[in-house]
């Protein structure tokens, strides 16, 4: 649906985006990862026709960016960072005036309306000002807006910006009902937003691609490497019989007790079926296993792994 080659964006001696490329499929969820001034917002702008890039290309449903910006438009439903709200207008006439400037036929505006507004869930508020509207209202609005003509995609700017824990809960809720039926990019710098929401993630660092993948190989590390947690009461050359075990690449002792009871990690290549043949060994060497879990790192030391790193 999105297909971005060698993209990069310039700003007179700064490079904000550089050479980026990847894929969101039809029906996709992603995450656009990334500390603050890392390219994501660029990119965005670049996908949504508002910055023309420097070089490389952009093609969304096989259009071109740059040749069919209009068309490209009509495809993609685009809220920014700051949501393009006029304040003196009432909600149900802004939606009206967004669905003529969208040029949505007279015959179906009302009913476009009118989904816009059950499926944000505008309907106690349609007679406010937007500028009375709280910030999670504001939101829905942005939302419901972006939604107006249907598109197949959209791009969502940290959407969650300025909410409350309340508010936050709400519009993810919205982005994955709406991610069942449309393809769907949302930039974030808050990786709850990530586990919440998505199934893929892309993480963006000074302007290039450090992450492309799922979260579960995110929450698994970058080293390509499992790590199998093990609590077990044995004897004393377990660690010994551990470390000889085939594809083993380390044994780390976290722990032990008085009672005998011995915690490790221990280190493999990914897919080496180790968790099994850690089990196959403690019934033949009689140890008693407490846990056996392949563990994984937390989003946020593998998140600052990918981003302080030079």
């Amino acid at each position: 649906m999105i297909e971005v080659s060698s993209l990069t964006k310039q700003f007179g001696e700064t490079r904000a985006v550089d050479s980026v490329t990847f894929r969101v499929s039809p029906g996709e969820i992603l995450g656009f990862l990334g500390p603050n001034g890392a390219g994501k917002t660029t990119t965005m702008r670049v996908i949504t026709c508002y910055l023309r890039p420097t070089s490389g290309s952009v093609e969304v449903d096989g259009l071109d960016v740059v040749e069919d910006s209009l068309e490209v438009r009509k495809k993609i439903g685009y809220l920014p960072e700051s949501a393009p709200l006029y304040l003196d207008m009432n909600v149900v006439d802004y939606l009206r005036f967004i669905a003529e400037i969208r040029r949505i036929p007279k015959t179906s505006m009302r009913g476009s309306v009118l989904n816009a507004i059950e499926v944000c869930g505008l309907g106690d508020v349609l007679q406010k000002l937007v500028g009375q509207l709280s910030s999670g209202y504001r939101q829905r609005l942005g939302l419901a807006q972006a939604i107006l003509h249907d598109p197949e995609i959209l791009i969502l700017d940290e959407p969650t910006r300025g909410l409350d824990p309340n508010q936050i809960i709400e519009i993810r809720d919205l982005i994955r009902d709406l991610g069942r039926q449309k393809t769907v990019i949302f930039s974030t710098h808050i990786l709850q937003e990530v586990q919440a929401v998505c199934k893929r993630v892309l993480i963006i660092n000074q302007g290039k691609i450090a992450f492309d993948g799922s979260k579960e190989e995110l929450a698994f590390g970058l080293t390509g490497k499992d790590r199998i947690f093990v609590e077990m009461r044995a004897n004393g050359d377990a660690l010994d019989v551990l470390r000889r075990l085939d594809h083993v690449d380390a044994v780390h002792v976290l722990g032990r007790d008085d009672g005998g009871v011995t915690r490790v990690h221990v280190e493999a290549p990914r897919g080496s079926g180790m968790r099994e043949r850690i089990f196959a060994t403690a019934v033949e060497q009689g140890w008693v296993l407490r846990e056996l879990r392949r563990d994984t790192q937390t989003l946020e030391d593998v998140f600052r792994e990918l981003t302080t790193s030079s």
